[in-house]
């Protein structure tokens, strides 16, 4: 059994226990994709794609390309499995928790051409508080997969109401796109800005500015 599977079976002993089992770290996987991934399928079908661009795959420095392409796709695919550990919050902390300046890198569903940027979530504590890099992680999570920004922005403030129940949450991203950098409108340096807010910080427009301005984001 591999630590992952121990880890698991540990958690669902304490869930067995404990009916209610509050706040249980949960385990989050990546997702399952239909057919799993097939990297010999990949290898082969990125190489018909760059002989149907008039590449000469028998060059030396193309012979492994297609291989390569596979590789690196996958490897930006496939978010790391995780733990989203919570804790009691003992102190009863009512202000703003945020973690800014989140690397972010996802994929255009549209172009499958990388957005690159940076992320800022924030929540207000409710009866549990999270550990700061499960914060980090939930974005990658949802990023390492063909998305939209504003998808992308939405789904990480609901993954962290569902699992959190904080009294607000918060997230802005800014990131440019390279399906607009690269070509069509070809504005390099351009970025967009996407922001869900819930709870308090949607309600509250002193809270709401308080945590805009946290973010670093907005203005930038």
């Amino acid at each position: 059994m591999n630590s992952v599977d121990q880890l698991d079976e540990a958690l669902a002993e304490v869930a067995e226990l404990d009916g209610q089992a509050p706040g249980l770290p949960t385990r989050v996987r990546a997702p399952r994709r239909a057919g799993g991934m097939d990297l010999a399928a990949a290898e082969h079908a990125a190489g018909e794609f760059l002989r149907a661009l008039g590449m000469d795959l028998d060059a030396v420095h193309l012979q492994r390309t297609p291989a390569r392409m596979a590789q690196a796709w996958a490897q930006m695919l496939t978010p790391r499995d995780f733990t989203f550990t919570t804790f009691p919050n003992e102190e009863h902390y009512d202000q703003l928790v945020v973690l800014r300046d989140i690397p972010l890198r996802s994929m255009c569903e549209h172009h499958l051409l990388p957005f690159t940027g940076r992320a800022c979530v924030g929540y207000l504590p409710g009866e549990r508080i999270v550990g700061l890099s499960k914060l980090a992680r939930i974005v990658e999570h949802f990023a390492c997969r063909p998305q939209t920004q504003e998808r992308l922005t939405q789904q990480i403030a609901d993954w962290l109401r569902e699992e959190l129940r904080p009294r607000a949450v918060g997230v802005v991203i800014s990131a440019e796109h390279s399906c607009m950098s690269l070509r069509g409108a070809n504005t390099p340096g351009t970025s967009t800005v996407t922001s869900a807010l819930l709870g308090h910080l949607r309600d509250n427009a002193g809270a709401r500015q308080e945590f805009l301005s946290f973010s670093g984001l907005m203005n930038n």
